[in-house]
């Protein structure tokens, strides 16, 4: 291998176990950046909205909260009597004495009662008194943001607002811009927040449970309404919305049809319609301007919204949402598993195929959590950076694949028939699962017998090219039979079966190999003409246990080689083949190939460097 190739290829396991993790920890800071800046958030949120419309249809909206509508049909329906909207505030306190009669649990109004009508001054008084009347009346009020220097100047002393309670921190002299009801109204005391807070995307999930104003709580509408009417009020700062059926599931009554049927001498109604009920009294119409962006939809009437935290509160509804760290937790153990695989080399076909079984198990399991356990769980930001993980992960894994199969084809190459290669890199082998390994393996040894005297009446270069040709003729064999070419020893050829693939019956191929190479020699020999008289080979073979692996030095040269006494007996085997026969075997190899050829028993032979005598066996081919 050049050094050109082997500095590409040069690729540590260190590097290869460490860097899986080093880009899973910089996935996962990017992770961590993307949470705190809310940049995967809209991804998260298309997910936690699909799986909320998804719960709203398996809840059906509490019956008890009915809403009062100011529509389309009413405003036109209210001009030729009391003109166009807003109308005099007599039309409420009218409203308000019929409601009265019936008995509700609750009236909330969802219109802002705010700057006195100067031209109906006594209908303003007339609205106040009959509303302040009323213990169960409630109003709704906004905090406006402001700049803190403006709030102290012109803001509404927050020590008087009867609803404000103070904290510990709470600044006695402290001020807020306010949109408050009436004076009147206000003086109640019935008075909450309607703010809402939409997410970076612009969509309205939670409500919240109080507004912090200089150290001041000032609650919501819905829970102000919730604590007169006894239903437990959560201590978080707010509450993620569990949504009812789709858009107007609640029971909404035409403003128009209950004034009119209240000022009726013989109401058409039923007498008893709002007893008990809590009426949220507000509008849909268009023109009014009171619609609202929410996970059921981009024209969500805002007093159905103010209608669901009360259903929420009233029914105990809530969304578990899961802690900051749970998303960060989440992506760090799928990257963990997943540079792991990539550590030890697995493949990214089946981490890619855990990784979608794995992403369809948090989806479904993130809509479970919803359905069944009223939880939400992060799915969407751990998915998206386990992918934005793999894909570089299972590139950077099939170049090392493209790199090792490489090595494999030219390191085995010189060894090994093409075919065998082949199937070498097909299974994804590497040389590193080749070294060093014990084995149980047939060696041959040939040698050319009577070169010396042939060499004397050639030229050197005829020599090479005698030799190059036959060595050809043998390799071809050799490698037809599915045997490794260790190497050239000067005029002899070394090769051995049982590595680098398994192979139980290596001794019987060793053998066939040894009876091809017999009358691949007899072809050569007449191919050479005169030259072959005294041209000829011994072969021996030994089978045993050896070791097998790379040897030499990795910057310059390593040869796959098998080392061990197995190889030195074969070689003395060949040697022993002079004067006895061309092919000598072991016991070894005599035993295991004996249902397959005859023998011819030589006896114990003294072997040259053996302290022991060795039985050898010479196959017959023609009688087997």
């Amino acid at each position: 291998m050049s050094e050109a190739n082997r500095a590409s290829f040069s690729i540590t396991k260190t590097a290869r176990r460490h860097t899986p993790f080093v880009l899973a920890v910089i996935v996962w800071l990017v992770a961590l950046a993307a949470a705190h800046w809310d940049i995967v958030s809209r991804l998260d949120n298309l997910y936690l909205d699909w799986n909320l419309r998804r719960l709203a249809t398996q809840l059906p909206a509490d019956p008890g909260i009915v809403m009062i509508d100011i529509d389309e049909p009413t405003l036109e329906a209210m001009v030729p009597e009391y003109g166009r909207y807003p109308w005099s505030r007599a039309v409420f306190g009218q409203l308000l004495e019929g409601l009265a009669r019936q008995q509700p649990a609750a009236v909330v109004f969802d219109i802002l009662f705010i700057d006195p009508q100067k031209e109906h001054a006594a209908d303003d008084l007339y609205f106040i008194r009959t509303a302040a009347a009323l213990p169960n009346v409630y109003f709704p009020m906004v905090r406006l943001s402001a700049p803190r220097q403006i709030e102290r100047e012109t803001g509404y002393p927050l020590k008087e607002l009867k609803n404000a309670a103070a904290g510990p921190q709470a600044d006695p002299e402290a001020r807020a811009s306010l949109l408050l009801p009436m004076p009147g109204l206000t003086q109640t005391g019935r008075i909450g927040s309607i703010n809402v807070f939409t997410d970076a995307d612009g969509v309205i999930r939670r409500y919240p449970m109080h507004l912090d104003a200089y150290g001041w709580r000032l609650p919501s509408l819905p829970a102000r309404v919730a604590r007169d009417l006894g239903y437990a009020i959560p201590e978080a700062d707010s509450l993620m919305l569990t949504w009812h059926g789709p858009p107007k599931s609640y029971p909404v009554v035409s403003f128009h049809h209950v004034f009119t049927d209240f000022e009726r001498r013989q109401p058409q109604r039923p007498a008893d319609e709002f007893r008990g009920q809590i009426v949220i009294i507000g509008t849909t119409a268009s023109g009014l301007h009171d619609l609202k962006l929410t996970p059921m939809g981009p024209d969500y009437p805002g007093t159905e919204v103010l209608a669901t935290m009360i259903d929420n509160l009233k029914n105990g509804e809530r969304l578990r949402v899961a802690p900051d760290w749970a998303m960060p937790a989440t992506t760090a153990l799928v990257l963990l598993a997943l540079a792991g695989g990539f550590a030890r080399a697995i493949s990214p076909l089946p981490l890619g195929l855990g990784l979608l079984v794995f992403s369809t198990a948090l989806a479904g399991g993130g809509w479970a959590a919803m359905g069944y356990g009223r939880a939400i769980v992060p799915v969407v930001s751990p998915l998206l950076f386990a992918w934005l993980y793999f894909l570089p992960a299972a590139i950077r894994s099939y170049w090392l694949e493209r790199q090792d199969r490489r090595r494999v084809t030219q390191l085995f190459s010189r060894f090994l028939d093409p075919r065998v290669v082949t199937g070498l890199v097909e299974k994804g082998e590497t040389d590193a699962a080749f070294s060093g390994q014990k084995r149980d393996v047939t060696v041959m040894f040939s040698d050319i017998q009577g070169f010396t005297a042939l060499s004397e009446r050639k030229t050197a270069q005829e020599i090479v090219d005698l030799l190059n040709r036959y060595f050809s003729m043998q390799v071809e064999v050799i490698f037809r039979h599915q045997g490794t070419l260790d190497k050239y020893i000067g005029d002899a050829i070394m090769a051995f079966w049982g590595a680098p693939t398994d192979q139980p019956d290596h001794a019987r191929r060793a053998l066939a190999c040894a009876r091809e190479m017999e009358q691949t020699l007899k072809r050569f020999k007449q191919e050479i003409g005169a030259d072959g008289e005294h041209f000829d080979v011994g072969i021996g073979l030994h089978s045993g246990e050896a070791v097998v692996g790379f040897i030499g030095s990795p910057e310059h040269r390593q040869d796959y080689t098998v080392i061990g006494d197995t190889v030195n007996t074969a070689s003395r085997i060949e040697g022993a083949t002079r004067g006895r026969s061309r092919v000598l075997v072991s016991a070894a190899v005599r035993n295991a190939c004996i249902s397959d050829y005859n023998f011819i028993d030589h006896g114990l032979v003294k072997l040259k460097g053996k302290a022991q005598q060795v039985h050898l066996y010479e196959p017959q081919w023609e009688s087997s």
